[in-house]
């Protein structure tokens, strides 16, 4: 497994990280599981407060307990539950961060939080009063480090010029190729890590049959799919390609892969350790389908 620098940070993370969202509701199960991820060289487990109802910030917390100072742990905030447990309200604010935060810790059991991430944004968002909260909570000690897990643009931005954030999580894939047009070159010239998610593209780009997928037809997502597979082979798993393609970018630091069963974590692991894509299986990828671009928060 091979080990990047965060952003500006001190955090060394795997280049497969663990998406912990995909987590069942067992936490024997999960132990088992988290650990073997980390036996296998796994360092970073990403949650959300708003998973499975909290369940799984406690089950993460079960799990590393005993190990805690051993494992990156990141987890984010943002999305408030509502009272009547019927849905979700976004809240930026200040109050708000510092009170979910206690309860992200507690249930972690943990006294700190290595990347506290905002779980989204808009420039609606009292941004100045929102990064407000991180840096405080940063001051106290109870997070070391502090990021947003967004898509948009125009956010994004707010936060390279404002804030300290040392990463962004990002959708990009070789079906979402939004984030290439300006935010990750950006991202990278700030010195700010990228972690991916949905780079498989909901399993399109690897097993699941041909459907629409954003802005592209079945027709165009088949022949992506028919792509990653033309550069897979023995050595490299169609999963292993898919996951080479955005590690490839210098920007990218880690990618978050949602991991459920044994069988897909070893699959990630002998994706890791793939060989690299050379230049013209990038290039044949890359021109197998017209690159998108984003159409809103510009």
């Amino acid at each position: 497994m091979k080990y990047k620098k965060l952003g500006t940070s001190d955090l060394q993370i795997s280049e497969i990280s663990f998406g912990c969202m995909s987590l069942e509701d067992d936490h024997e199960a999960n132990a088992k599981l988290l650990h073997t991820a980390f036996e296998k060289g796994i360092n970073y487990f990403d949650t959300a407060d708003i998973y499975q109802r909290g369940f799984n910030e406690e089950t993460v917390g079960r799990a590393f307990k005993a190990m805690r100072s051993k494992v990156i742990l990141a987890t984010k905030v943002g999305n408030q539950p509502r009272s009547d447990g019927r849905g979700l309200d976004w809240n930026a604010s200040r109050k708000y961060i510092l009170q979910a935060v206690e309860k992200s810790l507690s249930r972690l059991q943990t006294d700190y939080i290595d990347l506290y991430q905002l779980h989204g944004g808009t420039l609606d968002d009292p941004i100045d009063e929102t990064i407000e909260a991180f840096e405080l909570l940063r001051q106290q000690g109870k997070i070391r480090y502090y990021g947003i897990s967004s898509i948009r643009p125009n956010v994004i931005r707010q936060y390279i010029t404002r804030s300290n954030i040392v990463s962004v999580m990002m959708q990009y894939s070789l079906l979402d190729r939004r984030p290439e047009e300006e935010c990750l070159s950006l991202l990278d010239q700030n010195s700010i890590g990228v972690v991916t998610r949905g780079s498989i593209a909901k399993g399109l780009l690897v097993s699941k049959p041909a459907e629409p997928y954003l802005n592209y037809t079945a027709e165009q997502v088949s022949t992506a799919a028919e792509a990653v597979t033309s550069v897979s082979g023995a050595s490299r798993s169609k999963t292993a390609t898919a996951l080479q393609f955005v590690l490839q970018h210098a920007a990218v630091t880690s990618a978050v892969v949602g991991i459920r069963t044994p069988e897909q974590l070893e699959e990630n692991i002998r994706a890791a350790a793939a060989p690299q894509l050379t230049q013209n299986e990038i290039d044949l990828l890359r021109n197998s389908i017209p690159v998108n671009k984003y159409d809103q928060h510009r």
